[in-house]
């Protein structure tokens, strides 16, 4: 492999101690930029990932895709003798990731300070449901109840139904991005502003908090509670889903005045650019039932691949909604290896999304499928210093 592949990140080197999603997938991103990754887990238990479902046989596959691009080691934190050890590893650490509630560490004995003596200039990014400050701290906080705390779940869905939670740990993958930002930016503020290390401390339900800047400032200024709306966007028409005559469902995004207008003339109604009724967002949205149902009948008279080449043509975003057969069809997809086979030791081979986003000189690389437990054992407290001897007594008395 070619040193540019192995990412902009190589050279920096992560401690994982983290379990199951938002932190582990925050390391695993780094790990896609060359990082490299060292996933410390419980001896003979392991992440609660390992058992979490889909699963091919006793393989969990959330696992073998979140736990890609890490090593895996056991130890166990709550050891006295074990801690010495996880002190010597992190002396050699850049950034550590941890998402246990607040306070559990220094329950432990392992106190941010007592972590700090052994490297002052760590940087350690804390996870957890609602952050390590505030009187919700040390609630129990996953990623579904983060949701619906962070405002997300009460907008999501129809008004005539239910609010919805998302069918995939949104907040979760949310908080991981935000987690491996910030990172990445105290990284830098230690080695290019020549600073120190820090701690950096993301809560759950603040990273779906953050992207809903227009509901917040809305309320915020009018006092307007955003409510369910289905497919409708509240702030723009025509938006939503639509099927076409042969079955299939499209999403069609006209919020903007040109948009509008260019769908105007594919329908073969030019003359609501110009009709009072129409040629504004304001006006559209007043009218959004009628207008919907006007596009709903343009829909029923073409195929959907007529109607993707139609807007293709006149430049309305437009797409097909794709179920994952279709998605790992598509040609798009494929061009930018945005699913990618590896090699997994029991599965053989596993198809897992690929490294985002692209980068032109160091691509990243995807390396290994999420490891078995303790798989580098042996690996690494060799590279620590310890004897074959050594990490068999430590395996014997259940610190390994």
């Amino acid at each position: 492999m070619k040193n540019g592949q192995l990412g902009p990140l190589q050279g920096i080197r992560v401690l994982d101690i983290s379990t199951v999603f938002a932190a582990p997938f925050a390391a695993s991103l780094l790990g896609d930029y060359g990082a490299e990754v060292l996933k410390i887990e419980l001896p003979k238990r392991g992440d609660t990932l390992r058992g979490m479902q889909p699963a091919a046989g006793s393989e969990s596959l959330p696992w073998v895709a979140l736990s890609r691009n890490k090593r895996s080691i056991t130890l166990d934190l709550k050891k006295e003798r074990g801690q010495e050890l996880f002190l010597r590893i992190v002396r050699n650490r850049d950034i550590l990731f941890e998402n246990f509630r607040p306070g559990t560490l220094q329950k432990w004995g392992l106190s941010v300070e007592r972590i700090r003596e052994a490297n002052p200039d760590l940087v350690i990014i804390h996870v957890s449901g609602y952050g390590q400050t505030g009187p919700y701290r040390h609630r129990a906080g996953f990623g579904t109840s983060a949701t619906a705390f962070s405002g997300y779940t009460y907008i999501n869905g129809f008004p005539d139904r239910p609010p919805l939670s998302p069918p995939i740990p949104l907040a979760d993958y949310m908080t991981g991005l935000f987690a491996a930002l910030g990172a990445m930016v105290a990284l830098y503020y230690r080695d290019a502003l020549d600073g120190e290390g820090q701690d950096v401390d993301i809560a759950l339900y603040e990273s779906l908090f953050r992207i809903m800047e227009s509901v917040v400032i809305e309320h915020g200024y009018t006092g307007v509670i955003k409510e369910r709306a289905g497919n409708n966007m509240a702030n723009s028409a025509p938006v939503g889903a639509f099927q076409a005559k042969d079955g299939k469902w499209l999403v069609l995004t006209t919020s903007t005045n040109p948009t509008f207008y260019r769908l105007a003339e594919a329908m073969g109604r030019p003359e609501m650019k110009t009709d009072p009724q129409y040629a504004t967002n304001k006006e559209r949205i007043a009218r959004r039932e009628q207008l919907n149902e006007m596009i709903s009948e343009w829909f029923k008279k073409h195929t959907a691949q007529e109607i993707q080449d139609i807007c293709d043509e006149h430049g309305i975003p437009i797409c097909p909604i794709y179920d994952m057969s279709e998605i790992f069809q598509d040609e798009q997809y494929t061009a930018r290896e945005s699913i990618v086979e590896v090699d997994h030791p029991k599965l053989g081979k596993v198809k897992i999304p690929g490294v985002v986003p692209k980068f032109s000189e160091t691509p990243g690389s995807i390396r290994n499928a999420g490891p078995m437990l303790g798989e580098h054992n042996v690996e690494v407290y060799q590279e620590l210093g310890l004897s074959q001897e050594e990490i068999k007594k430590y395996m014997q008395e259940g610190i390994i």
